[in-house]
């Protein structure tokens, strides 16, 4: 036990700063995730060593509860012998209530030393948690880092396979204008276009407007159609 807390001790203590530096500089995430590793592998032993001390809390604990209660009653005994002059069974029952008292007491002093190291687990479990999700969350910052690295090293890399830059943008320039003029030809007879479907639009309903209105005129004058 005093190992793994000592393993968990090293990781709840690591300079996380310095493990992003190195990652950074060797340009790999590694040795970080090498730490996320260590911290999960722990995390789980931590659980589980928990769970077993937590356990053997509460069977310690059951058996002072029961001894102290068999101890307590015995208690009780030797008062009422005394008092019923049953001196006898006052000496034996003393003898016994004391061999009971010491294992409930024996039974208190392992709980309570087990209880104590169930916390300090607890305790560890909740630091390394929460050094986990910081290392977790640096390590999402660190990737993203990374990755516009290599974004630029990779666009550095292609610009200057280009050679000349200047002649590079002169070129993407005039390309660029040339679509831009090409573009607005096209939106200039998109306009046109519309214009006429409207035109034509505008023609048809309103030979429409009138041949309804020829027809309501022919129908109050009762003519037929």
């Amino acid at each position: 036990m005093a190992s793994l807390l000592e393993r968990v001790g090293v990781l709840i203590s690591a300079n996380l700063h310095a493990l992003v530096t190195q990652a950074m500089k060797a340009n790999s995430l590694a040795v970080v995730d090498e730490y996320i590793r260590r911290v999960e592998d722990n995390l789980e032993a931590l659980e589980d060593a928990a769970a077993t001390v937590g356990g053997e809390v509460k069977t310690l604990k059951r058996k002072h509860d029961e001894f102290q209660a068999k101890a307590d009653e015995l208690d009780r005994n030797i008062n009422l012998f005394l008092q019923e002059n049953k001196e006898q069974l006052a000496i034996a029952a003393q003898s016994r209530y004391n061999t009971l008292k010491q294992l409930a007491d024996n039974y208190q002093q392992q709980y309570q030393a087990q209880e104590a190291e169930y916390q300090k687990l607890l305790d560890a479990k909740l630091k390394l948690e929460a050094k986990l999700t910081e290392i977790r969350q640096q390590r999402q910052e660190l990737q993203a880092k990374l990755e516009l690295a290599r974004s630029k090293e990779t666009t550095h890399k292609a610009v200057a396979s280009l050679g000349d830059v200047t002649v590079v943008t002169d070129g993407l320039g005039a390309m660029s204008e040339e679509i831009q003029k090409r573009l607005d030809k096209a939106s200039a007879q998109a306009e046109i276009d519309a214009s006429r479907l409207d035109a034509q639009m505008s023609e048809v309903l309103e030979e429409h407007t009138i041949k309804m209105q020829i027809e309501e005129r022919r129908r109050k004058l009762g003519l037929s159609s």
